[in-house]
């Protein structure tokens, strides 16, 4: 409502109770040194929200930057090559947290070794890529709320959605962030976004109630990064609206699960079954089965599958993009 808090100082803006940091404040810096092969764009690329998303941004440099809400409040950080090492450089009040956890979000805690190809298809995928690790963010609601909007839509509108309300309703980028960086709303800015911008932003009612419920408990589920995998799962689909796909798609990113398997999608069963079996009609419970010999280690047999490339020709027209903002 236009009035109702007094305007901000415009050369020091607050959100949440942090100051903005100007965009020439020095950074924090931190190099680390794989024990491996390291592929940037392999190992944060799942955290990309389409090629829009105004928390991750790529560069042509090789640079990847993101903009997170950490613990300690919202920080940018950049992260680049460096000799034989990764540079991390970041900025404002979440700066330290994030540089604390780069290498998890490099995926120092993920084993590649553990992995024993036994289909040709996989051994030949592992072998072109080397740089492959699991990232971990250690955030949850990061990945759960924008995990909930891609719920039984095309990732175009979920994409679409993200983009608006992290935009909307987001804070900016700290530090010198390529233009248009957000870090994602707080929980109780999410909590408090009208029905009508849900309705613009094309997230119907139930996941936006779904959403609405999950940051109601935020603290709660921002507890199970330190949880396992499957027991983070669990307290995540205690909530109304998220389910096993959801939950999967979760913890994938925040505790960088290798055996987070996604049910309930409605392309990966296909397509695990043609890459292992021919069999581009198998439902679930086949993909399951073909991927038991993995057992510990399934998401990574998936996305192996899926950076191979080799998905069953397409005999159908693609999924039509809704638009709720029209009812």
């Amino acid at each position: 409502m236009a009035g109702r808090f007094a305007p901000r100082p415009p050369h020091a803006p607050v959100r949440d109770g942090h100051a903005a940091v100007p965009a020439g404040a020095p950074a924090k810096t931190r190099t680390w040194v794989p024990d491996g092969p390291l592929d940037l764009g392999l190992v944060l690329g799942p955290l990309r929200r389409g090629p829009a998303d105004p928390t991750f941004r790529a560069m042509p440099d090789g640079s990847v930057w993101r903009a997170s809400r950490t613990p300690a409040g919202p920080g940018t950080l950049r992260v680049s090559a460096h000799g034989a090492g990764v540079r991390g450089e970041a900025w404002g009040p979440g700066a330290e947290w994030l540089l604390h956890h780069l290498p998890e979000l490099l995926g120092a805690a993920d084993d590649p070794s553990a992995f024993a190809p036994r289909h040709r298809l996989l051994a030949l995928t592992r072998h072109r890529r080397p740089g492959l690790r699991l990232t971990r963010t250690g955030l949850v609601l990061e990945s759960l709320i924008p995990s909930v909007l891609e719920q039984k839509v095309t990732t175009a509108e979920a994409y679409r959605a993200w983009r608006l309300l992290v935009r909307r309703y987001g804070d900016p980028a700290p530090g010198p962030a390529p233009g248009r960086m957000y870090v994602m709303p707080a929980p109780r800015t999410w909590a408090l976004i009208p029905s009508w911008e849900w309705h613009r932003a094309g997230v119907d009612d139930k996941r936006a109630s779904t959403i609405l419920r999950a940051v109601r408990v935020a603290a709660r589920l921002e507890q199970t990064a330190r949880m396992e995998p499957a027991a983070a799962q669990a307290r995540l689909e205690a909530v109304p609206g998220i389910g096993p796909w959801t939950s999967a798609e979760t913890v994938q990113r925040s505790h960088g699960a290798p055996d987070a398997v996604t049910v309930g999608d409605l392309h990966l069963p296909g397509i695990v079954g043609w890459a292992l079996a021919g069999d581009r009609h198998a439902d679930d419970s086949l993909m399951l089965e073909l991927l038991e010999p993995y057992a510990g280690q399934r998401h990574r047999a998936a996305r192996l599958i899926l950076l191979s490339g080799r998905t069953p020709p397409r005999r159908a027209p693609r999924m039509p993009v809704g638009d709720i903002r029209r009812l």
